[in-house]
């Protein structure tokens, strides 16, 4: 047996059951031993989107997924995808065929391409051990929370493995979970002790809290000590239905969420980074407001603003562990009942009036011609079935269907802007729906995304999913258009001549609609209505006239 089909062998045997890539001469051999041994391949049509399919796969399902390229320009293509994994800390296995020899035209330092977007490199160095090379990329993958590209030279690929077992369960052992980080008592009690001295906590949770049962530990603590509940984007959804929960901090967030957290005496982050989008660059901090931060990566804490208090472990483990501290403090002290804290009847009436973005009265700004983003937003909320999984782009338009649409649980918004890369949106949506088969897809983007990632519209069709592709079509890169514009300069460069974005898509299959009012939304409804044979993508010519909400606060970390 080969070293390719052994460690395509392993690869599945060890948990990795699904793969999205490009196959070249390079990775051939190793994706179709992948196949072979019962992993799922997606064809991408370009490296850059197989990449980020991978990366949301991976995100939504909670389970490592991999990417197979072709050694040099498979592995550039995708560097992008790749960035934002290894940004966001997606566990992630990048299998890369590769040329050692400097004179071959497809030779690049793809150890160095890793290093430098923050991925983990890794090369499968001979037939004896590359099993365990390729074993311990998965494991490193797992527990580190890391993507890693795993190198596989082309002359290793060709070499006989010996004694390979006949018996695959004996191939590979599935890589443990990362296990969960114990906090320790002394962080739980001071914890503890600096929530019960709090009046108005509040609570924003992270990537570290995206699961059910670090939500429900969170909102049991919340309830004990009267906090609010906010998240950051990446885990919108995670209260959703709750009657405390403020939606999202920071750039995304409503003015009435805005106005709680800056009146928070005390903000604790759990696997939340409280970096300047989630806490608006800090002006969502008061001058004496309490910081804390809970992680299980100790060097998280503090990394982007000053805490009074950092606590290392695992949010669901240290929430659950407060709440037993609390409650028995409380039964010694002063009887087992919640504190008010935030949570008095006045701020629960205003949260459930105004908190939500499609609740804030604005003027509609519509015309025969162009649709206002946030009525087409508010609309669609309606219309689209309420279990759904949203993919979001980058520019100008992401904050309407990302704060508009509702969504129904932490699994129902995709949200790959580590890197706020324009073109990954429909990529990502591709990912979460396999992911999510149970959901609605829907895909949001802008007219430049839609074009730069317009080939996987094929993948779309080809896979069969009903998705509902968004575009938020202004003729431009709007936010270059809307920071530049006010100042006077030449916009030129930024803007386009109108295109037929439904025709691009019936032309890959699709079903499409141009939207220009409230009515023509009646064919999204029809298609809801029907079999949902091909996927619907809607042409919606928006308004141009004025930027998102957030834009200022994008630009403000450049």
């Amino acid at each position: 047996m080969k070293v390719a089909e052994a460690v395509g062998r392993a690869l599945y045997a060890a948990g990795v059951g699904q793969v999205f890539g490009v196959v070249g001469s390079g990775n051939f051999h190793l994706t179709n031993a992948m196949v072979a041994a019962g992993s799922r391949f997606v064809a991408a049509r370009h490296e850059g989107g197989a990449a980020t399919m991978a990366d949301a796969y991976a995100r939504m399902s909670g389970t490592v997924a991999a990417l197979s390229v072709h050694q040099g320009p498979g592995l550039t293509n995708a560097m992008t995808g790749i960035a934002e994994a290894a940004k966001s800390r997606t566990p992630l296995l990048v299998l890369a065929a590769e040329v050692t020899e400097p004179r071959s035209n497809f030779y690049v330092d793809q150890e160095a391409l890793a290093r430098s977007v923050g991925a983990v490199s890794a090369r499968v160095t001979s037939a004896e051990g590359a099993v365990t090379q390729a074993l311990d990329a998965v494991r490193r993958a797992v527990r580190e929370r890391r993507t890693v590209l795993l190198n596989l030279p082309l002359g290793v690929q060709a070499l006989d493995v010996p004694d390979v077992p006949d018996d695959e369960s004996t191939l590979a052992v599935v890589p443990p979970e990362r296990a969960p980080a114990e906090p320790e008592f002394a962080d739980v009690e001071a914890l503890v002790r600096v929530l019960e001295r709090s009046r108005r906590p509040v609570f924003v949770a992270g990537r570290g809290a995206r699961s059910p049962g670090a939500r429900d530990a969170l909102a049991a603590l919340a309830e004990q000590h009267g906090a609010l509940l906010a998240t950051s984007a990446v885990a919108r959804g995670l209260f959703h239905g709750d009657p405390w929960s403020l939606d999202v901090s920071g750039g995304f967030a409503s003015p009435l969420a805005a106005e709680l957290i800056q009146e928070a005496d005390l903000i604790v982050g759990w696997g939340c980074a409280l970096n300047m989008w989630t806490m608006r660059h800090g002006r969502l901090i008061a001058p004496d407001t309490t910081v804390v931060q809970v992680d299980d990566d100790a060097s998280a804490l503090g990394a982007h603003r000053e805490l009074h208090l950092g606590v290392t472990g695992d949010v669901e483990l240290t929430a659950r562990r407060a709440l037993e501290t609390g409650a028995a403090n409380r039964q010694t002290q002063q009887g087992d009942q919640a504190r008010q804290g935030f949570r008095t009847a006045d701020i629960g009436a205003a949260i459930a009036a105004r908190v939500r973005w499609r609740d804030v009265p604005f003027e509609d700004t519509s015309s025969r011609e162009r649709i206002d983003p946030r009525t087409l937003s508010v609309a669609l909320d309606d219309i689209l079935p309420a279990e759904r999984v949203i993919g979001v782009d980058s520019g100008n338009f992401m904050g309407y269907p990302s704060m508009y649409l509702s969504v129904p649980d932490e699994n129902g918004l995709c949200f790959t802007q580590a890197f706020q890369s324009i073109g990954l949106g429909l990529a990502t949506a591709i990912g979460a729906a396999l992911a999510r088969p149970d959901r609605l897809p829907v895909a949001a983007l802008g007219d430049g995304g839609v074009m730069m990632g317009a080939a996987e519209l094929d993948t779309v069709r080809r896979l069969g999913l009903p998705m509902v592709v968004v575009v938020y079509n202004d003729d431009a890169y709007g936010a270059e258009v809307h920071h530049f514009g006010p100042d006077g300069h030449p916009l030129d460069t930024v803007e386009f001549p109108p295109t037929d974005i439904a025709a691009v898509a019936r032309g890959y299959g699709f079903e499409a609609v141009t939207v220009r009012t409230r009515a023509d939304l009646k064919a999204v409804e029809d298609w809801l209505a029907g079999p949902r044979s091909a996927p619907l993508l809607i042409d919606a010519k928006v308004v141009a006239d004025r930027g998102a909400w957030w834009l200022e606060e994008a630009f403000r970390g450049h």
